[in-house]
């Protein structure tokens, strides 16, 4: 379980980007993250997995806090932000063993679930070519791929669809379901508002700084679309 408990965030210590901000994510959970442009999204979600401080307030994962084991917490957990920075000189196999070394993930293990998902993602073909000949949406797959290589309880993205063509798109939707039902946690943000509305059991708004509706999705909409519940809450 993530536990998010009254985080506040200020980079100038004149406004705060997020003010006390609670959100529980529970094994299975598969959020959606929504906000307007500025709201808070991309300060959490850094405040979250350890690549900003916060000012106060306390997250802990599976009893675990950031501040108190860093590198405990931080293993559970992949991260992959909207423009993920790779090792252009690396094959995106390089890469995903590179992640896999740092997580300490068994040689047969690695080649197991990379086989796996470089078939769902069909990039089999390039698996051994340089990242620096893909496009975008290649090496989104690649950034996925390493991500999900180390089976991390808690998966946090960063508007994760943006470059995946539709087939892409729909695997990814796919394995969300798939792992989620396996007791593994999502959370990401997104824009497409239609994707998260039908993708997501649980949903969280958040409007300059401060959670303003979460819960689960029927309850939050309560029979309308996710567009006019956030148009009218924003």
């Amino acid at each position: 379980m993530l536990q998010i408990m009254n985080v506040t965030k200020s980079y100038d210590k004149k406004k705060n980007a997020i003010e006390n901000v609670d959100l529980t994510i529970e094994p299975g959970d598969l959020y959606g993250f929504v906000g307007p442009n500025g709201a808070g999204k991309t300060t959490l979600i850094k405040c979250i997995v350890g690549i900003i401080n916060y000012d106060n307030g306390k997250i802990t994962l599976n009893g675990k806090t950031l501040l108190e084991d860093s590198i405990l917490f931080k293993s559970q957990i992949a991260y992959i932000p909207d423009h993920p920075d790779l090792y252009e000189s690396l094959s995106g196999r390089q890469f995903i063993d590179f992640i896999a070394d740092a997580y300490r993930v068994s040689l047969e293990r690695r080649n197991e679930l990379t086989t796996l998902y470089a078939k769902e993602f069909e990039m089999e073909h390039a698996l051994d070519l340089s990242i620096s000949t893909y496009s975008h949406g290649m090496k989104q797959k690649i950034a996925l791929m390493a991500a999900l290589v180390h089976e991390p309880k808690l998966i946090i993205l960063d508007e994760p669809f943006v470059g995946l063509d539709p087939k892409a798109s729909y695997i990814l939707k796919q394995l969300f379901q798939k792992i989620t039902s396996e007791g593994v946690m999502i959370l990401f943000s997104s824009h497409v508002l239609e994707v998260v509305e039908k993708l997501c059991t649980k949903i969280a708004i958040i409007k300059e700084g401060h959670i303003i509706a979460d819960g689960k999705t029927n309850e939050v909409l309560k029979d309308q679309s996710l567009e006019k519940t956030f148009l009218e809450l924003t």
